[in-house]
């Protein structure tokens, strides 16, 4: 695979249940702060099929097939089991990588079918995430080092 890049983005679905969600809003405030990083996104929340349940199935496929990775808030899973269990079944059945995102700003665990799913889990920390996302997408390692400043005295 090709390293990241603006001609190159990485297409990534965030799961999403048809209705605004702080949690899908909030993984893209991170995205959009991270330096260098090109994505994007393949889902299309605000874009509701008419029809039954079947219809917005079928948009689900098409949003996860166009994608290289699937990010799933974990919280999203407790309010909406149904549609995320469908979502994350299918990513697996289009051979998709799965980064679940720790439920955010709480210390709730992350429910058994979600861990059982997931490729990797990351906390809410926009290094971690991107660098998930990087490596489940495109298989690239980052070589990236903590620099910890102290002073002597």
């Amino acid at each position: 695979m090709s390293s990241v890049s603006q001609k190159n983005p990485i297409r990534l679905f965030v799961c999403h249940v048809w209705i605004e969600d702080d949690d899908y809003h909030r993984v893209f405030e991170y995205l959009e702060s991270a330096d260098n990083f090109f994505y994007r996104n393949t889902a299309t929340p605000a874009a509701r099929p008419s029809g039954d349940k079947e219809a917005q199935r079928d948009a689900f496929r098409k949003q996860i097939t166009d994608a290289e990775v699937v990010i799933v808030p974990a919280s999203l899973y407790r309010r909406h089991m149904d549609w995320v269990e469908f979502q994350l079944h299918c990513a697996k059945a289009f051979d998709k990588p799965i980064v679940v995102l720790e439920p955010f700003g709480s210390h709730d665990t992350i429910a058994p079918a979600v861990m059982e799913l997931g490729d990797e889990v990351v906390p809410w920390d926009l290094r971690q995430l991107v660098d998930a996302i990087k490596r489940q997408a495109r298989h690239e390692e980052t070589t990236r080092f903590d620099v910890i400043e102290f002073k002597l005295d």
